[in-house]
């Protein structure tokens, strides 16, 4: 009996995890379906043969276009301000000690926990009051009021690492506190930068709840989608979900190459 147990155990792991794989994956492959399927709404079922008509109609729609324009523009507003305020929080938390850390961070973590909704409503009521609309403006400013907590974690999680000794052996030999930054802490920092960029990326380009309030008149690709899905759903956006699909695999075994071919350089030295 215990030896049948132990055939059976390591079987049922792997039955366990292809079935953990497809629950994940079905969603993801029923919509990659859909952009080949010859019907005007989007749905694998019934299957009225293949065309490649909506991922054409996809490079011709030019709302999608503008939409992700805008997305990108308020991407690149929020990495280029959460990530060296969220930084230099990271750097001011692991300074501290004691309670004062605790207290710190509690509150350096607190806008993780407050609902989108809450984030926009509130961003776009304070602004108000100054005469600041909705748009690109306040659109990066409600989403970095969150994310920047994001960087800051990652960034303390690199910084947790860091060989103290190495910063004051520099300063000790005259090196001043920027330059002991620029040319010791920011290149240890390094991947937790790039990570956080892909991050902040992430989180900002599939906001919708808080975007949904401080968009004013720009109309990035999440609302663009959820407006879609009031209005009625073209397999087209199938098409462009097959679209970001792919090209978040190929991104990902880019890196994964130039990472390898480092690791032999780096191996060979």
């Amino acid at each position: 009996m215990g030896l049948l147990l132990g055939r059976l155990q390591p079987l049922a792991g792997r039955v366990y995890l292809l079935v953990f794989v497809l629950f994940l994956m079905s969603p993801l492959l029923i919509l990659a379906a859909a952009a080949f399927n010859d019907s005007s709404f989007p749905t694998i079922l019934p299957w009225q043969g293949s065309t490649i008509k909506w991922i054409v109609a996809l490079f011709h729609d030019g709302e999608i276009g503008r939409a992700l324009i805008s997305s990108g523009i308020i991407a690149a507003g929020v990495i280029g301000l959460s990530l060296p305020v969220g930084t230099a929080a990271a750097l001011v938390l692991t300074s501290l000690h004691g309670r004062t850390r605790g207290v710190v961070y509690a509150l350096m973590v607190s806008p993780m926990l407050i609902p989108g909704i809450v984030i926009g409503i509130s961003t776009l009521l304070f602004w108000r009051q100054v005469g600041v609309n909705g748009g690109y403006f306040l659109t990066i400013l409600a989403q970095s009021s969150f994310i920047i907590s994001f960087v800051m974690l990652m960034i303390v999680a690199q910084l947790q690492r860091f060989d103290r000794t190495m910063e004051e052996a520099a300063l000790g030999l005259g090196a001043s506190r920027l330059l002991v930054f620029r040319r010791i802490l920011l290149p240890y920092l390094r991947p937790a930068l790039l990570a956080a960029c892909c991050i902040a990326f992430l989180q900002s380009f599939e906001n919708c709840n808080t975007t949904l309030f401080v968009r004013g008149t720009e109309t990035p690709l999440t609302i663009f989608i959820a407006t879609k899905v009031r209005t009625g759903l073209t397999p087209v956006i199938n098409a462009l979900g097959l679209v970001m699909m792919v090209g978040t695999i190929m991104g990902a075994v880019l890196w994964e190459i130039a990472r390898y071919r480092r690791a032999v350089r780096s191996a060979a030295v």
